[in-house]
């Protein structure tokens, strides 16, 4: 089967095009980058196996589009580049290339925030408005997001992840003027490129999967009193300890190979009935009997110390998920499977 351009992956583009530009000017560009990105790009090299001709003509033409779209974006703005790239390569491709550029470019001023202590920028944004909160959660990186998430009021916190739930694309005024909030907090400077697509449901999910249980807890009731349907859709795209009981039963027989029965044990202690039920009919007699000892002799646990159990055996689940060697079955009674 011969190669083609969608096959190749963001990684093995970018080592076509610096292969392509030759020793000197490659040099140059690697200056440019992290070292993370530098070694990613030069697996990347080194892996790469011979590039058909055509393909790589692909790949630069790919590249040079999208260098002239952020080109004419800088000039006059995304409507305008959007006029001349339709005018260049027709619609159905302006419309490819803009939407690329809306979920990869990040607006320069934001770009600092990746390299801010969370405590230190919780402490920065905690009195601002919840919607400008929001939006410069949407920027962090979900572990980073959760954790001053987490540190804030619980009736703030509610409404700061409704706020990102129903975030829909920012106007470059309105990214402009919380960027100059930051540039005189970080004493940083950048201009707004182009409109952000931030925020949105799975947004707010990625964040409430790396929070604490009780939070979460408290943050999806809120947004349920107020929406719902958010509060559902939001749901859909998470995965919690109670999620257990969506999983089949050899998945659950495969999750359980690779959880260390302490775990299991204190995770157990602030379980739902339903969520014991599941898990003893999918081990042995002696196994769920071993179990139920350990939960009794344990004594009274921290809740703490219960919720870090449970996020454990969690984060095993979404890796075997990501793996495809679990099943997660809908969510509210709905019949798709989640593979």
């Amino acid at each position: 089967m011969s190669l083609k351009l969608e096959d190749l992956t963001p990684g093995q583009k970018g080592a076509i095009v610096l292969v392509s530009l030759g020793h000197d000017i490659s040099s140059k560009v690697l200056k440019h980058l992290n070292e993370p990105e530098v070694e990613s790009l030069t697996i990347n090299v080194a892996n790469l196996n011979d590039i058909p001709p055509d393909i790589e003509q692909q790949v630069l033409k790919d590249v040079y589009q999208l260098l002239k779209a952020k080109e004419f974006i800088n000039q006059g703005g995304v409507e305008y580049a959007k006029k001349i790239l339709e005018q260049s390569f027709g619609a159905k491709k302006a419309n490819l290339i803009m939407n690329r550029l809306e979920n990869s470019i990040k607006t320069t001023g934001f770009d600092l925030l990746k390299n801010v202590d969370p405590k230190q920028l919780r402490n920065f944004i905690q009195n601002e408005l919840p919607q400008t909160i929001a939006l410069i959660l949407t920027q962090l990186l979900p572990q980073h997001a959760a954790v001053i998430l987490s540190d804030l009021p619980p009736e703030l916190q509610s409404e700061v992840a409704y706020r990102i739930a129903t975030m829909e694309k920012i106007s470059p005024e309105a990214l402009k003027e919380i960027e100059s909030v930051l540039d005189s907090y970080f004493e940083a400077s950048g201009s707004v490129k182009t409109v952000s697509t931030s925020g949105g449901t799975k947004a707010v999910a990625d964040i409430l999967n790396l929070i604490e249980t009780s939070s979460e807890k408290i943050i999806l009731e809120s947004i349920e009193s107020d929406d719902p349907e958010l509060a559902s859709e939001i749901k859909n795209l998470m995965f919690v300890f109670e999620d257990v009981i969506l999983l089949d039963d050899r998945s659950i027989q495969k999750v359980l190979k690779e959880v260390e029965t302490k775990d299991l044990s204190i995770a157990l202690k602030a379980a739902s009935e339903d969520v014991k039920k599941k898990i003893f009919s999918n081990v042995s007699e002696r196994v769920a009997v071993m179990i139920q000892e350990e939960m009794e002799y344990m004594g009274p646990v921290r809740l703490s110390d219960v919720e870090s159990a449970q996020q454990r055996i969690v984060e095993v689940i979404r890796r075997l998920q990501e793996e495809g060697q679990v099943i997660i079955s809908g969510r509210g009674g709905k019949d798709e499977v989640v593979v």
